[in-house]
């Protein structure tokens, strides 16, 4: 098996992906809405939270694993 060179090309492969994923998604898609729903469900996952969940929440945030979400927003 040493020395045997295999070649792949994965464009085709790739052309039908999108396009069964385009098909599948509709012409009624609107990635602006749906950018705005996300953003109203991750607004409603951490709003309300107490000051515990907000201690740990914070530490997500220091740490990198969760995005600071008011460096992109207007001040409230």
């Amino acid at each position: 098996m040493a020395g045997l060179d295999f070649v792949y090309d994965l464009t085709l492969d790739e052309a039908r992906r999108r396009a069964a994923v385009l098909e599948a998604i509709g012409d009624d898609w609107d990635p602006i809405a749906v950018l705005a729903e996300e953003q109203r469900a991750y607004d409603k996952l951490y709003s309300d939270l107490d000051a515990d969940q907000q201690q740990i929440y914070d530490e997500l945030v220091a740490a990198g694993v969760l995005p600071d979400r008011t460096v992109n927003r207007a001040t409230d």
